[in-house]
């Protein structure tokens, strides 16, 4: 993927590569991660793009302003703890300047002491007296660097199942107040979507992180700044090494579109079997068609079984032996009686239970 990236910077030259948080997964990413965005970093730095970068809700704020003063001199610009302020980066081009502000992912919390009397509650009311301070002249070019959740009235965001989502939504932000931006560089939703405005928008994760995902088509913005007002948005798209996706079906016509289908069966998948009988290790055998099966699920008669309504009688239930219990549940839930030699199982299975 990041051999996409710089091949796009070798193709379109822009002046500026941003990173809008989230560089990694976790506050403290492994060994192999760090090195492999180092060099990334580096295979950058000679391609003489200005690099800007913020943290996300997912990174260490503290290790990713890491030497942040030094490498600005290599025009790489780093941005991870909030101290108050929203960092400005210009670079100019025929028209003028064009101003970046760069704000890193906040909470209420980490604002309140940097604005003794007023102490924002809400991640709203946070950004506003952020943006309020920031004096920003909104008749020059500015594009804003931010990593929160921005929602606009009327307009449903694309979530995915791999993204923290606080209870209650109480971390949405009116994007509103920041359309006043040229264009709004926004991280944090890994689909692709603008927050109301075509020019405030998510350019999203450059892979799919969970199978809710799987109809994502995953790209970069280009952004064409010109003169106040004249903005164009392109997509340059990405494509996985291998892709994620969801098959559905019988293991038996699974296992054959594996071997002569058109999709590759090296791509990270997600079974549905819809197989009625009984299937001795259907993981093996799909492992053995897709070596990069991630999970497996079934569909069929039984599971759409609530065996909590099962024993809703509990004087009934209390009645029961435990075998007796297990040979109503094993009807309840595959929808025949359990065979002699079943039978003979469980009862020994009993058996050694009450003698241990």
């Amino acid at each position: 993927m990041f051999r996409q990236v710089l091949a796009y910077v070798g193709e379109e030259r822009p002046d500026a590569l941003v990173i809008a948080g989230d560089i990694y997964d976790r506050a403290v990413p492994g060994v192999e991660a760090v090195r492999l965005f180092d060099d990334f970093l580096t295979d950058l730095a000679g391609e003489n793009v200005t690099v800007i970068i913020i943290s996300g809700n997912h990174d260490s704020p503290e290790r990713t302003s890491f030497a942040s003063r030094l490498l600005a001199d290599k025009k790489l610009f780093l941005y991870g703890r909030f101290d108050g302020t929203v960092h400005k980066v210009s670079l100019p081009d025929e028209y003028g300047e064009v101003h970046f502000w760069l704000l890193p992912f906040i909470k209420p919390l980490s604002v309140r002491p940097f604005f003794a009397g007023r102490e924002p509650e809400s991640y709203g009311e946070a950004l506003s007296a952020v943006l309020e301070n920031a004096g920003i002249d909104h008749a020059e070019r500015n594009v804003l660097v931010s990593h929160q959740y921005y929602t606009k009235a009327g307009v449903r965001a694309e979530r995915s199942e791999s993204e923290l989502d606080p209870v209650g939504g109480l971390d949405a932000i009116d994007s509103g107040p920041v359309e006043r931006f040229d264009y709004v560089a926004l991280g944090h939703l890994h689909g692709a979507q603008s927050a109301g405005a075509p020019h405030v928008r998510y350019a999203g994760s450059p892979l799919k992180y969970s199978f809710s995902e799987c109809l994502h088509e995953k790209s970069a913005s280009l952004i064409a700044i010109k003169e106040k007002g004249d903005l164009e948005i392109r997509t340059l798209p990405f494509k996985p090494l291998q892709d994620m996706r969801i098959i559905k079906g019988k293991l038996e016509n699974l296992l054959r579109e594996a071997a002569s289908g058109p999709a590759d069966p090296g791509d990270y998948v997600r079974a549905i079997l819809l197989d009625e009988e009984e299937i001795v290790d259907p993981m093996g055998k799909l492992r053995g068609a897709y070596p990069n099966i991630m999970s497996l699920d079934f569909e069929n008669s039984r599971t759409g079984i609530d065996v909590g309504t099962i024993f809703a009688n509990e004087e009934t239930a209390e009645e029961l032996s435990p075998y007796r219990l297990f040979r109503q549940f094993f009807l309840e839930t595959q929808g025949s009686a359990m065979s002699a030699e079943q039978e003979e199982i469980v009862q020994e299975i009993f058996q050694i239970g009450e003698e241990e």
